[in-house]
């Protein structure tokens, strides 16, 4: 049952109610609080976040993908690289990625001079980080599993009653 809801809050696109979820899967309500209880105390479930087209907005962000070439330290691989980096409140995401690079840091800033300044300031001086690679989100079409942007007219049918 732990997976099921798991999978049910995975691809859920609304929040759900624990009524909802325990209905979904035809258990006691009480029962699943408590399952998801324990699943968030052991960091299973880490956070519950709503998903904002900011391109709808006055508010002007610029997302940034970076690339790092990383030295690994010794006795330590990557962690302690990614732990410094991922402390800066400017990254919201941060990957070891298997391929040409080997650190995919994903930031947000006010304008493209921002985030290229935090690159050169805060990332490329790091003594591990061997080179970096930087590009600039233009359009979001699809994140975590959700379209922005849906030209698709609905072609049901309104009925009233």
């Amino acid at each position: 049952m732990v997976n099921d809801i798991l999978n049910i809050l995975d691809n859920a696109t609304t929040a759900l109610s624990n009524e909802k979820i325990a209905a979904m899967l035809g258990k006691d309500e009480a029962e699943v609080a408590d399952i998801i209880k324990g699943l968030e105390k052991e960091n299973i479930i880490v956070g519950y976040k709503t998903m904002i087209n900011w391109d709808k907005t006055d508010r002007d962000l610029v997302t940034s993908i970076i690339e790092l070439k990383i030295s690994p330290q010794r006795g330590e691989g990557f962690d302690k690289v990614a732990e410094k980096i991922y402390k800066y409140p400017q990254v919201k995401s941060l990957f070891l990625m298997s391929g040409s690079y080997d650190l995919c840091v994903i930031i947000e800033g006010q304008s493209m001079k921002d985030v290229a300044l935090f690159v050169a300031s805060k990332l490329a001086p790091m003594d591990n980080v061997l080179s970096t690679s930087t590009g600039f989100v233009l359009k979001k079409y699809k994140d975590d599993g959700l379209v922005f942007y849906n030209d698709e007219e609905d072609s049901r049918q309104v009925i009233t009653l």
